[in-house]
């Protein structure tokens, strides 16, 4: 038994010192726990922020004045006053998403009743911006125009006054909920790539046949390569979310930090096992990796992390629920926004125990099959 355990460190020793060795593993994981995570807070979700607007006003009236006035930051930069001329140039540079033009005569054309029109042009090739920002300065043009008209600048006053309480983000912070779910997301993706990166590189480096000829067994190579990559992944994210989540984005945690790195370090079994099992699948490292694209993907789409699993058809929500990554993102949400304790998150705990232990079964023997034709 000790000889087990004594072989399965020293096995993950050498699994360390080879991930140090290796440049670009070492600069995915940095990124993917810093940059990846940073910029993706600050850009969820997919709304208009500080999006840069023309404004040709060529009625120079007291009605354009104040559309002009009704774009502000921070869904968009301080208006650019410019001339028809720049409208062109400006938005195939790309310097302005959007360019509202306010024709001559607006004012007088609205006051009589009579057709009045301005010519919107987005950079559709902003999508998110060019989507949602289209409809949005519709709303505010035609809110202007109808409150100038009526000369009356008020809201009418509802039957029924509907008082918010938003509970576990009472700002509406949108970086809180982006950088705790990239956290999710970025164990599960780094997990699988590091563990299966690990056997593809001794294949690659022809060390296989070393640990061919080693008193070890396939389940010694396997968990060796699982708990180092592991730790690694672990610590990564422990690191991400200290500095970066709650320090850089300021954004709070509720619950226990050590009940959310426990069921991370569940899924961590889990994960790293499916990369084993891809890694026995894929010949090198450019198959490897779009294995892991067409596994991942459905992974974070689907297991709540990116969208509401509400809005998935029934049954696939139920299919679902037999992925690690589903399991664990209700279990994070529930810990780092709502501060759940262990009487709530117990049977996601579970859960991704059972997960772990049949996707590391099946990984076993799949893996050892294949050994010997890795040689």
């Amino acid at each position: 038994m000790w000889q087990r355990l004594s072989n399965i460190y020293h096995l993950g020793v050498k699994e360390l010192w080879s991930l140090w060795r290796d440049p670009i593993m070492l600069v995915l994981t940095v990124f993917s726990f810093t940059f990846a995570v940073y910029s993706a807070a600050s850009s969820m979700p997919e709304t208009l922020n500080n999006a840069p607007i023309a404004i040709v006003d060529e009625d120079q009236s007291q009605l354009s004045q104040r559309i002009v006035s009704a774009f502000y930051p921070p869904q968009f930069t301080a208006p650019f006053l410019i001339d028809q001329s720049r409208v062109d140039p400006g938005m195939d540079s790309g310097v302005y998403t959007f360019a509202l033009i306010i024709p001559p005569n607006f004012q007088r054309d609205v006051l009589a009743g009579r057709d009045a029109q301005v010519q919107l042009n987005t950079d559709a090739t902003r999508m998110s911006q060019a989507f949602n920002g289209s409809g949005f300065i519709q709303q505010v043009v035609l809110g202007e125009v109808q409150e100038f008209v009526q000369r009356y600048r008020a809201g009418a006053e509802p039957a029924v006054g509907l008082e918010l309480r938003a509970r576990f983000n009472p700002a509406l912070e949108k970086s809180w909920f982006g950088g705790l779910a990239q956290i999710i997301n970025q164990i599960t993706m780094l997990s699988i790539v590091l563990a299966g990166a690990a056997l593809i590189r001794e294949r690659e480096h022809g060390t296989v046949e070393h640990l061919l000829v080693m008193p070890v067994t396939p389940a010694e190579i396997m968990l060796a390569k699982i708990w180092s990559m592991g730790l690694v992944v672990l610590l990564a994210s422990a690191v991400s979310l200290h500095v970066v989540v709650r320090w850089a984005l300021g954004v709070p945690v509720a619950g226990s930090l050590p009940l959310f790195f426990f069921g991370a370090a569940l899924l961590l079994f889990a994960t790293t096992s499916m990369g084993i099992f891809m890694a026995t699948v894929a010949r090198n490292m450019p198959q490897f990796g779009m294995l892991v694209m067409l596994v991942l993907l459905p992974l974070q789409m689907l297991s709540g992390g990116q969208s509401p699993r509400e809005s998935q058809p029934g049954w696939l929500q139920d299919l679902m629920l037999a992925a690690p990554t589903t399991q664990f993102v209700k279990f994070g949400q529930a810990i780092l926004f709502r501060g759940a304790g262990i009487e709530v998150v117990w049977v996601q705990l579970l859960a991704m125990a059972l997960i772990g232990a049949a996707l590391f079964a099946f990984s076993l023997a799949r893996f050892r099959k294949t050994i010997g034709q890795m040689a």
